[in-house]
């Protein structure tokens, strides 16, 4: 239930390669990826952070502190769409993140999806992760596995069907930690 040592290492390496600035964590547990997030911004950067649950977050809250990077954070507990839609309403929201990553409810995947695309900029980027979802995704479908990984398999399949045919974006499925997939918004 954290994010894999390499791929923190990787979107750490890709905030920087796209000099992103205004970000987005929806699903935060106990804050690993946003303390990657956060120490590839620059100084200045922002992180708007979401997650239903403050106790998880505010567990690593003392190495974010020690890494000095807090300031960059701005947490809200509870579910995100509502946050979305609000966001939605104020234009000035639209296009304004370079990087939004999503490791939470995974039979929300494609509702975050049809709500991000708007918030993130073109050129800019949206990751999901467990997208490989323990391998089930490449499997038969009366294949053996967990009662959990089976019930969340199709909300995976599902988002990563809706991206593959999404004209607006150009993706990416990498087999780093549990598969992540990236997209750029395009023109």
């Amino acid at each position: 239930m954290t994010t894999f040592a390499d791929e923190g290492q990787f979107l750490s390496m890709l905030l920087k390669l796209i000099y992103a600035k205004n970000t987005m964590e929806i699903g935060v547990y106990t804050g690993y990826s946003l303390l990657a997030t956060a120490l590839a911004l620059p100084d200045d950067g922002k992180i708007l952070a979401m997650d239903i649950n403050r106790e998880n977050y505010e567990l690593g809250l003392p190495v974010i502190e020690k890494a000095d990077v807090a300031h960059k954070i701005e947490f809200r507990e509870g579910p995100a769409l509502p946050v979305l839609d609000q966001m939605l309403e104020d234009k000035a929201n639209h296009g304004s993140y370079d990087f939004i990553f999503v490791d939470a409810d995974k039979d929300n995947y494609i509702n975050y999806h049809k709500r991000l695309i708007d918030l993130v900029k073109v050129g800019g980027v949206i990751g999901y992760d467990n997208t490989l979802w323990n391998g089930s995704v490449a499997q038969p479908a009366d294949a053996p596995m967990r009662k959990y990984v089976r019930y969340y398999r199709d909300f995976v399949m599902e988002l990563n069907k809706a991206l593959a045919a999404d004209p607006r974006i150009e993706i990416c499925m990498l087999p780093v930690g549990d598969g992540i997939t990236l997209y750029r918004r395009i023109p």
